[in-house]
């Protein structure tokens, strides 16, 4: 079934430096690298902008595109996700990651596109920051993804713990569920399987068996920042770094009752890798 929604998807550019199933929560670091010696900043940029289309439109647009259309629909999604000057602290970028990374590493389905539904220009789509799926032919999985794309760490994880302990609550869960079965596209494929395990009918206590909450949390890295190429002594520095930030986080109080999947995305400038995707997105307005 999958493979009839989303045929292909751009070649991954992100490097899994760190992936262990067996913690709580698991922990995936991913790793851009670099390239004659700087941060490959620009080149992970470019790969971002590819996923624009897919990340911005609705199902039924991006099903529709073609060579005939493509400009038009890329525009489109640019003004959707960046419409205001004032773009250094903006989210929507962390949240464009998350898709990607989920896509490449989960094999999800996004089954809402939240940057299409925003309210009105500039404002901030509330809820999840990511509605993606898993399907199997037979369970469906649903994917609620949480972003802090932060300089600082310590700050992030604090931040997405608060965030974690309101989102898990009765009442905000059935108002997202109500708000995601508002916006399901009716051409999507598996639109029956999404309101059928969001039925206001189903108890919590199973639809919170069929819930993953991925939490990527982005940071301006020591590590990332002292080397200057991938070699066995940067690998095993970002280890330590990753399994530090990992214990930080675990020793959090976070709802044990959901599957978390934390993920972690060391960056050398946050302000300059903004920069470098405000160029990009400037030249599609």
């Amino acid at each position: 079934m999958s493979n009839q929604i989303l045929l292909s998807m751009p070649a991954p550019f992100l490097e899994v430096r760190v992936h262990k199933t067996d913690l709580d929560p698991n922990v995936l670091a991913m790793c851009a690298g670099y390239e004659l010696g700087e941060w490959r900043e620009t080149q992970f940029a470019d790969h971002v902008m590819e996923w624009l289309p897919e990340f911005a439109l609705n199902y039924q647009e991006v099903q529709s595109m073609n060579a005939y259309n493509a400009v038009a629909l890329l525009r489109k999604a640019a003004r959707s996700i960046y419409q205001t000057s004032k773009f250094e602290g903006r989210g929507e970028f962390g949240e464009l990651i998350l898709h990607i990374i989920l896509r490449q590493c989960f094999n999800t389905i996004p089954a809402i596109s939240k940057i299409f539904f925003k309210d009105s220009s500039n404002d901030t789509v509330k809820g999840f920051d990511s509605v993606h799926i898993v399907y199997d032919g037979t369970t469906l999985d649903l994917y609620l993804g949480e972003v802090k794309f932060y300089k600082n760490i310590n700050s992030a994880i604090n931040d997405v713990i608060a965030e974690l302990d309101l989102h898990t609550k009765c009442d905000y869960l059935r108002s997202e569920f109500s708000a995601i079965l508002n916006k399901i596209d009716p051409e999507f494929p598996l639109a029956a399987q999404l309101k059928n395990l969001l039925h206001s009918n189903k108890s919590l206590d199973t639809i919170v068996d069929r819930i993953v909450i991925p939490v990527l949390l982005t940071y301006e890295s020591d590590t990332i920042s002292k080397f200057n190429r991938v070699t066995e002594e940067f690998k095993e520095a970002l280890e330590n770094e990753i399994n530090q930030n990992w214990k930080n986080f675990s020793q959090k109080r976070f709802p044990k009752d959901f599957r978390i999947e934390l993920i972690l995305l060391p960056l050398k400038s946050k302000k300059s890798f903004i920069s470098s995707l405000d160029g990009i997105l400037k030249k599609w307005k």
